[in-house]
């Protein structure tokens, strides 16, 4: 299922969201102006699991490739389905938090679905690339916040292809039991026979950002804002 459009007004512009997809698009561009030299210098500036655990002492530059790898893609698909999905979700994040916070959050969600990933993956020396940990815990953020709120979203059904406005739970909902899916049936194998998807990046992103939109007061309910006639 592809999400095409949420109908969930905001009240702010969301300023940081809105340079997260440029600075995603702008990176991408760079890795494509690399040609032949992309895939050495990936290895170089991303996260590697196995390069994380064989150099603990070296904290200060491992972290530096997490932050790095979140604006990191392998392709126009990954990075227009990683976009698609932060451009229709985290507008409404960024709205209830506020733009400081918001940001805050994009980044601790990518940080902790990293770690995620080399837990689960300790030995794998495959760069870990893009947005996608940091966009389930908007996802995360999303399901918590606005459960019943309808998403326009594009349904295959078997050779048809439909168009329907369904409850961002049913949407989300299904996204992480897939992820939960085949991160079990990757369990035990490479990163590579998995096809170099890191779901248990995704599912510690979804977690997380289920769990920080809480601490972070994004249950509470936005301020209503009354005309200016209601104040005189």
């Amino acid at each position: 299922m592809l999400p095409l459009a949420d109908h969930n007004p905001r009240r702010t512009t969301p300023v940081v969201n809105i340079v997260l997809v440029i600075v995603n698009v702008l990176i991408f561009l760079w890795e494509v102006s690399l040609g032949p030299e992309l895939e050495p210098a990936l290895f170089n500036v991303a996260f590697v699991p196995a390069r994380f655990w064989n150099l603990p002492g070296a904290l200060v530059p491992n972290v530096i490739t997490m932050f790095v790898s979140m604006f990191l893609h392998g392709g126009w698909l990954h990075l227009g389905g990683n976009m698609l999905y932060l451009w229709i979700f985290g507008d409404n994040i960024e709205d209830r938090l506020g733009h400081a916070k918001y940001l805050f959050f994009y980044l601790a969600c990518g940080l902790v679905a990293t770690l995620a990933h080399a837990v689960m993956n300790p030995g794998s020396d495959v760069p870990s690339i893009g947005a996608s940990g940091a966009i389930a815990g908007v996802l995360g953020a999303y399901i918590v916040l606005f459960p019943k709120q309808r998403v326009t979203t594009l349904i295959p059904i078997f050779i048809f292809i439909t168009v329907r406005e369904i409850p961002a739970v049913f949407l989300l909902g299904f996204w992480i039991v897939v992820q939960l899916f085949f991160g079990a049936a990757s369990m035990g194998g490479d990163l590579q026979r998995s096809g170099g998807v890191a779901y248990f990046a995704h599912i510690g992103g979804f977690v997380a950002g289920m769990v920080l939109i809480t601490l972070l007061g994004g249950r509470r309910p936005p301020a209503r804002v009354y005309p200016d006639y209601w104040r005189r």
